[in-house]
This record gives C-alpha cells, sequence and structure tokens, in this order.
C-alpha cells in the first residue's frame, strides 16, 4: 500500500521568488505533485508560460502567482511559517534541519537568489550542503527540499 505524505504530517507547499524561466516552474511544479506538495507559488513571476506537463500536473496542485513577498506573507496559512532556502550565513545546514509540520519553502532564482530584505521576513532559513557553494538549478534544489521533508517525515514503509 502506498502511503501519501499528507498522512499524518501536516501539509507544505513551496514557491519561487522571481522564478526565471518557465522549464524550471514546470520541473518544480511536477516534483511537487510527486511529492505530496499542497501547492505550489510564484512571486513576482518573469517567465512567460509555455505549456509542457504530461502527467496535468494542474489538476493535482495548484500554482498561485503572488505579486510580491507581502502578498505571500499576507496569505499563509495559519501556523504556517515561511522557511527560505539560500546560501546564506544564517541558515541551517538542512540534515540538521527539523521540518515543522506546516511550512511553506522559498526558493530563489539561479540569477539572483532571495535577496536579504526577503530572507529578514522568513521564519527559517535552510541551505543545502555541496562540495561548492555555488548556486543550484531551483528546480533540483526544491525536489531535494522535499525529498528530505518527506524521508524525515513520512512514517516507515
Amino acid at each position: 500500500m502506498r502511503r501519501v505524505a499528507s498522512e499524518g504530517c501536516g501539509y507544505f507547499g513551496i514557491a519561487i521568488w522571481r522564478p526565471k524561466t518557465a522549464v524550471n516552474v514546470g520541473t518544480l511544479w511536477r516534483s511537487a505533485w510527486l511529492n505530496d506538495a499542497a501547492f505550489l507559488g510564484t512571486i513576482g513571476a518573469r517567465y512567460t508560460r509555455q505549456p509542457s506537463d504530461t502527467v496535468g500536473t494542474p489538476n493535482h496542485v495548484p500554482l498561485i502567482h503572488y505579486s510580491d513577498i507581502d502578498d505571500l506573507i499576507n496569505h499563509l496559512p495559519y501556523g504556517c511559517p515561511l522557511i527560505g532556502v539560500e546560501l546564506d550565513g544564517r541558515a541551517k545546514p538542512l540534515p540538521e534541519f527539523s521540518h515543522p509540520p506546516r511550512a511553506v519553502y522559498l526558493l530563489g532564482a539561479e540569477d539572483h537568489g532571495i535577496p536579504p530584505r526577503i530572507l529578514d521576513r522568513c521564519h527559517y532559513v535552510v541551505q543545502i550542503p555541496t562540495v561548492r557553494e555555488w548556486s543550484m538549478n531551483v528546480a533540483v534544489a526544491g525536489a531535494i527540499i522535499m525529498y528530505d521533508r518527506l524521508a524525515k517525515t513520512l512514517p516507515a514503509l
């Protein structure tokens, strides 16, 4: 029997700050569906929409467009912290991070990341450890965050 992430471990959404390409949004959207995300959001989108979805992801995971960070923060669900995912000195390494039951993870676009003024508004900041401290593809970073959350919160199969 397949267990779904939503059984007893809260919910989460994932959002991208000023995403640059439709391909990255589409790839992250598909990963969001595969990992049982409640929603995907974009803040200040810069990309042109293009259909490339082969699994009908919009039928399973809503995509919400927020005009700016205030719009996202004003619409965070009750008791749901905003978690920035960024290369930052105050970030906690992902392996040491305990995911809250409810969360919205905020990723930055590869070319600019999440500005410090936006990170200051996050409840937590985490970083994916790598050998080289360099920007990671946003869709890959999002998939790693979602996998880590599932690995740490799903009961053993």
